[in-house]
């Protein structure tokens, strides 16, 4: 007597907006149509004039491939090891705050979407929901902190993250003050999140953000918090007490870095790093590597672009993990930071608009077609594995 084979259920299939996704490109434009112009603009801001973010895109035309022919790559890999871990691919999701407010449970969607694919995700330390939560969804995801304004606060937080179960902790260090973003409140968007007509048109006119994340989040979970700004609870995102709660950070120096690699008995790193001499202090003051970035040009415009500085940062701290972040759209921008040095990148706004138009499938699908064009870059450059790309392989234009 035969036993049938046990019915395995099917897949769910993939929304049907992701078969007219093809890039990162493509998910921005979608996340437009889908977001309050507010909630986009959040997003897709940048300080002052936008000087530096237009350079983290500039920045990458500076260099063309030359590459090598008639190679067996045939049995090539994306796959790399950073810290410790083998990753599927050369790239991570970048920390993103307040994501809860682009999707249904955003930082969730974006962790397990990364989980599944085997590439780490950062969560944010400005995130709305609680970092214990994320971690028990998708264990392996790290976590970004940003420093409270006193040293009590600061191992209240740091030991908050290690009972979670958080391995890897990335403290973000390029916002000893507020940034100008003049362009959020040309879009509605403010800090705290004020009601006001304009913000109640944008939700009604977008009825499918205001039914699947706002009232649904504030059904099943309430208003949302700031979870994991401090060891406790922070302001609901509508409270006057938001700004005084992101304040007083511009007396923390090196020093609050020290005390922290005292506490933390896990993987440190270092990110907004935009200097050698800054590299090098990181790397004194026991950090395990640095993330090169300029916060996707949130903060001070006119500052370089990582991937400017990136092979003189590597050329001084040697074989030591650098990493980099900012600007990165394509499987090709990634296989240029690689081939001048850097160990990984991280990408950002562009697996936040994935989750607003799709969720934790779209944000999947956005992590696929990027590793597929790694994939296929690595093909035609004639690599079979990441650490064989070298600057060899780049030419610098003009």
């Amino acid at each position: 007597m035969t036993t049938a084979p046990a019915h395995t259920p099917a897949a769910p299939r993939p929304p049907r907006v992701l078969q007219r996704m093809l890039s990162l490109h493509d998910f921005e434009a979608e996340a437009r149509r889908r977001l309050p112009r507010p909630i986009f603009g959040y997003i897709a801001g940048a300080a002052e004039d936008n000087r530096s973010l237009q350079d983290n895109r500039s920045a990458f035309d500076d260099y063309g491939f030359t590459t090598r022919v008639l190679v067996d790559v045939s049995h090539r890999s994306t796959g790399v090891e950073l810290l410790g871990h083998r990753y599927a691919a050369p790239f991570g999701l970048a920390p993103m705050g307040i994501s809860a407010l682009s999707t249904y449970r955003g930082d969730i969607a974006l962790a397990r979407a990364a989980q599944a694919a085997q590439v780490p995700a950062i969560l944010s330390g400005t995130s709305l929901i609680p970092l214990e939560e994320v971690i028990a969804a998708a264990p392996g995801t790290w976590f970004q902190a940003y420093l409270p304004g006193d040293p009590q606060r600061i191992t209240a937080l740091v030991e908050r993250a290690a009972r979670a179960g958080f391995e890897t902790l990335v403290l973000t260090v390029d916002i000893p003050v507020s940034a100008n973003r003049e362009n959020n409140v040309r879009t509605g968007f403010s800090t705290p999140l004020r009601p006001s007509l304009r913000l109640a048109w944008d939700g009604i006119t977008h009825p499918r953000w205001l039914a699947g994340t706002f009232l649904r989040t504030l059904v099943q979970h309430g208003m949302p918090h700031f979870e994991n700004s401090f060891a406790t609870r922070g302001a609901p995102i509508v409270s006057r007490n938001v700004l005084r709660d992101f304040s007083a950070r511009d007396h923390l120096n090196w020093s609050h870095l020290a005390q922290i690699r005292r506490q933390w008995q896990g993987r440190l790193i270092v990110k907004g790093v935009l200097s050698v001499a800054d590299a090098l202090l990181a790397r004194e003051h026991g950090a395990d590597g640095v993330i090169l970035s300029n916060h996707g040009g949130r903060q001070l415009d006119g500052a370089v672009a990582p991937l400017r500085i990136l092979a003189d940062v590597v050329d001084a701290v040697g074989d030591w993990p650098v990493m980099v972040d900012s600007g990165f759209r394509r499987g090709s921008d990634v296989l240029k930071a690689l081939a001048l040095g850097a160990r990984f990148v991280f990408v950002g706004r562009p697996f936040n608009y994935a989750a607003a138009v799709a969720g934790q499938a779209g944000v999947a699908h956005a992590i696929e077609l990027l590793r597929q064009e790694v994939d296929r870059n690595m093909a035609m450059l004639g690599v079979n594995h990441c650490g064989e790309l070298h600057r060899g392989q780049l030419l610098r234009r003009g």
